[in-house]
C-alpha cells in the first residue's frame, strides 16, 4: 500500500454507521455514512476558525437492498496519499471512491451523482489510473 491506512473497522452494509477520517496536514477529511438505506463517502473541509466544517462533495456508494437479510460483515478501510491530498473509501478490498482535494475531484463507481458546480468539475469515473495513482 502506497498511503496511510487511517481507518479500518468490520460493518455489516444496511446498518447505521458514521466513519470519518482527518489529513494531520490539512483542513481536508472524509466521511462515510451508511444510513440504513442509502451510504455516501463525503469531502469535507474544517473551517479555518475551527469551529464546523462544510462538505465539499458527496459520492453515492450503494443502496441498500432490503430484501437481502443476514449479511455478512464487510471491510472498510480509508486510505490517504502520502501527501495528504488523495483518500480512498476501500470496501472488501475493492476501491469504491477516491477524493482528490489538489484537482477538486470525486470520482467512483456509479458515477453518480453527477459533479456539483462548487468543487468537483470534470468527470467522476474512478478509473484504473486514479486508483494506481494512489496504490
Amino acid at each position: 500500500m502506497n498511503g496511510y491506512l487511517m481507518q479500518r473497522q468490520q460493518f455489516v452494509r444496511g446498518k447505521d454507521l458514521f466513519v470519518e477520517s482527518y489529513a494531520p496536514e490539512n483542513r481536508f477529511g472524509v466521511v462515510f455514512e451508511d444510513d440504513g438505506e442509502t451510504a455516501y463517502f463525503y469531502a469535507v473541509e474544517k473551517d479555518p476558525s475551527g469551529q464546523g466544517q462544510r462538505i465539499l462533495d458527496a459520492l453515492h456508494i450503494y443502496e441498500q437492498d432490503q430484501a437481502e437479510t443476514d449479511q455478512a460483515p464487510s471491510s472498510l478501510m480509508l486510505i490517504w496519499s502520502r501527501d495528504w491530498l488523495k483518500c480512498a473509501l476501500v470496501i472488501d478490498d475493492q476501491c469504491h471512491a477516491v477524493f482528490d482535494f489538489e484537482k477538486q475531484g470525486g470520482y467512483n463507481i456509479n458515477e453518480f451523482p453527477p459533479p456539483n458546480d462548487f468543487w468537483t468539475r470534470g468527470d467522476r469515473k474512478l478509473t484504473d489510473e486514479i486508483i494506481g495513482a494512489l496504490f
